[in-house]
């Protein structure tokens, strides 16, 4: 006999504990720090910094515990493959087309234009080797040891190895399987302790990046880069309300309530410039929201090294930019060859702040076709775009996360229209949990 749930509603927090509320107050104080008092604000940097390698020392083991317990969850390689697979085709189709957009508007747009500059000054961009071709980038795709992806936070090679790791534990007899997965398990519960923690930091990092962006940039670099800026952020909106809305459509699930239903981890994103700091948070919410432990294990972690979208729109602008700022005319080939190539480099891309940025100094190296003085321009103005590139990287990978469960007949579509249409996870008496993934991945990260 099952027990009785309770059926009493959860207690609300007060408005001003609730993190998303207190992230835009962190927003709020570091902007007019920044515009009252630069100086000072540009020395709030390292509360953004260290709040965001905090988030990334957590990054990779969560990563590589919920795509194996996703993997273990389908029972059988050949289930988990088709989620896999289908999730694969969605990413780079959402991907191109993102690109692609960006290519568009960069066109239509003239974007960068006039500005014709002759030497840049201020930072250096940062460098990274660039993948050598497709044979490169399938060599980049396993590390020299296991440790070693661990060590360098590659989020690329640390879904390979989680996935083979899952592969490998489904092929274990069935009593070592459960022990390995029970003791999986209870090292979840511990991440996301950790994270958990870490996340109550929210605030104060928001408040120290958004601080010392406002202070060290000032007005000067924001009006000489406004089209583009400004430019990027329409781009971004069209993607997420054209593109990401019709994708919704199709697979008959509402956009709005999505994005109402997440508002808290946005908020974060919004404030951290860093996709992986909602990461913890929508691991949760989107399970309860009715999509199955195997479709989240998989297609969330991967997503974050697949499924860039806002990435994507950023390579393919800030190529734009540069070619009409220095008058590089790039022929229609020329511009496909270039796509072509970063739908390769813009896999893998490191989430947290800048790493969009590495790859794109990377990717504009080795084509040996625009100026690779150019970097330093836009990397004046990056972290205002990261926080437009990072917030649709998250709303992507939640849609895809939805979209891909429900594709694979691993989505509770009644419970979820249910919590979309009431805006928040009703209490657990209105069924059972909505999936069977082990209890640690949805009670270990209770919203606070």
């Amino acid at each position: 006999m099952q027990p009785t749930q309770s059926t009493t509603p959860a207690r609300q927090l007060p408005w001003y504990r609730r993190l998303g509320i207190q992230v835009l107050i962190g927003l709020a104080a570091g902007t007019a720090l920044g515009l009252l008092a630069p100086q000072a604000a540009a020395s709030m940097k390292i509360l953004g910094d260290m709040f965001l390698s905090l988030i990334k020392a957590g990054i990779a083991p969560l990563i590589f515990l919920t795509i194996v317990s996703g993997i273990n969850s389908a029972g059988d390689a050949r289930s988990a493959g088709k989620v896999g697979l289908r999730a694969l085709l969605y990413f780079e189709v959402l991907s191109t087309i993102a690109l692609a957009l960006g290519l568009l508007a960069g066109n239509l747009l003239n974007i960068g234009a006039g500005i014709h500059p002759t030497a840049t000054q201020g930072s250096a961009a940062p460098t990274a080797a660039p993948h050598e071709g497709f044979v490169g980038f399938l060599r980049h795709l396993v590390p020299d040891n296991v440790v070693g992806a661990f060590v360098h936070g590659d989020t690329l090679q640390v879904v390979v190895m989680s996935a083979l790791f899952g592969i490998g534990l489904l092929a274990l007899p069935t009593d070592r399987r459960e022990r390995i997965a029970a003791g999986l398990d209870t090292l979840s519960q511990l991440v996301f302790s950790f994270i958990n923690l870490v996340m109550k930091l929210a605030p104060i990092g928001a408040f120290g990046a958004i601080a010392f962006v406002v202070g060290s940039n000032g007005t000067a670099v924001l009006i000489s880069l406004a089209q583009f800026v400004v430019s990027f952020y329409g781009v971004v909106l069209v993607f997420v309300v054209v593109v990401l809305g019709i994708t919704c459509r199709l697979a008959k699930i509402s956009l709005w309530g999505l994005l109402r239903y997440i508002k808290e981890e946005i908020f974060i994103v919004l404030g951290t410039a860093s996709s992986e700091s909602a990461l913890p948070g929508l691991l949760r919410k989107l399970e309860n929201l009715g999509c199955s432990a195997q479709a989240v294990g998989l297609v969330l972690p991967t997503g974050y090294a697949f499924n860039l979208d806002g990435t994507s729109i950023f390579m393919s602008m800030g190529v734009m930019f540069l070619a009409n700022a220095y008058g590089v005319d790039l022929s229609l080939t020329q511009q496909l060859g270039i796509m072509l190539v970063m739908m390769l480099t813009s896999k893998g891309a490191a989430t947290v702040s800048g790493g969009s940025f590495v790859v794109f100094a990377a990717t504009v190296t080795s084509m040996h076709v625009l100026p690779v003085d150019g970097l330093a321009i836009i990397f004046g103005v990056y972290r205002f775009l990261s926080i437009a590139v990072s917030t649709c990287n998250t709303i992507g990978n939640s849609v895809a996360t939805v979209v891909v469960a429900k594709w694979s007949n691993e989505f509770d579509a009644e419970r979820a229209n249910a919590i979309l249409r009431a805006g928040s996870v009703p209490a657990q008496a209105a069924g059972t949990p909505a999936s069977t993934a082990p209890a640690s991945l949805t009670k270990s990260f209770e919203a606070k």
